[in-house]
């Protein structure tokens, strides 16, 4: 499904298009629809941890975010070999509407949410028999 980039990723701000396609419940791969890069790797956070923040009002404006909008969270994913050592960054989450298919990057400041890392080990989200921890 396509997506317009309302709040760009940081470091893609010419990207204005976006394609989201599900591999997994886990896990998502988010690509340019116009260009082969970027391409990323999202995580849903909400099966590895408990995971809550306020969305700005500014964001709900820009992805015309209403009480009952059709939402997507999800976060970019560092890929690492091992799979185990990969990073998740749980402050720059990804916000879809399926309503209206936007889509923008929220930075959430660290100190707010000091529970959250920029680069958080997926390994630590997961049992020894590779079941998530927590499922909110």
């Amino acid at each position: 499904m396509e997506f317009e980039v309302k709040s760009p990723i940081l470091g893609f701000e010419s990207v204005r298009g976006m394609r989201l396609e599900k591999i997994d419940d886990l896990f998502m791969k988010l690509k340019n629809a116009e260009a082969d890069s970027p391409v990323f790797t999202l995580v849903n956070p909400f099966l590895l941890r408990e995971y809550d923040f306020e969305i700005p009002l500014a964001m709900k404006v820009l992805l015309d975010l209403k009480e009952n909008t059709n939402l997507l969270v999800l976060n970019i994913m560092i890929i690492h070999t091992p799979l185990e050592s990969s990073t998740v960054n749980f402050l720059a989450p990804v916000i879809f509407n399926f309503d209206n298919h936007t889509m923008g990057q929220l930075v959430l400041e660290s100190h707010r949410y000091p529970a959250y890392g920029l680069a958080e080990t997926i390994s630590s989200f997961f049992n020894s028999d590779s079941t998530p921890t927590q499922e909110a």
